[in-house]
């Protein structure tokens, strides 16, 4: 398994799924531990996926000629992925609005008794005007799905 692959489940409507990853050489330094920097790719990569999968990605902001651009990245780490180590990433809507969007996520590392939580973090979104840069609002469909998938993971 080397792309990240959504976990088989049943589409429920602003509902996210995680996604599964191995960690490959590339996302490696030279003693074979993942390097700091590809966890938070890796919540980058579940997010957009989610956020696409849900309606409310980079397509759905397109055709208003909007973006999205990192404001913020927090991460915090616990305890190392290796070469080979699968890990899921679970991301969830934490806050929504009229601009940005905060979402935070998980990573563990499959073992052999169940998961170790290897890093979480949270990434705060906000929309941008492709063509000036500008800060710009969300379409009203596609904050009202992030609500949605707020909703959601709160329960």
């Amino acid at each position: 398994m080397t792309a990240a692959q959504p976990v088989p489940a049943a589409h429920v409507p602003g509902e996210w799924t995680e996604v599964r990853r191995c960690a490959e050489h590339v996302d490696t330094d030279a003693s074979g531990v993942v390097h700091f920097s590809r966890y938070a790719s890796w919540l980058e990569t579940a997010v957009l996926e989610n956020l696409d999968r849900v309606g409310a990605g980079l397509g759905a902001l397109a055709p208003a000629h909007l973006d999205l651009a990192v404001v913020e990245l927090r991460m915090h780490y616990h305890a190392p992925v290796r070469f080979l180590d699968r890990v899921r990433v679970h991301a969830r809507v934490e806050r929504v609005g009229p601009a940005r969007v905060q979402v935070s996520g998980e990573i563990t590392r499959e073992d052999a008794g169940g998961a170790t939580r290897c890093a979480s973090g949270s990434l705060l979104l906000g929309a941008v005007h492709l063509p000036t840069g500008a800060p710009a609002l969300l379409p009203e469909d596609v904050r009202t799905t992030l609500e949605e998938c707020s909703v959601r993971a709160q329960r």
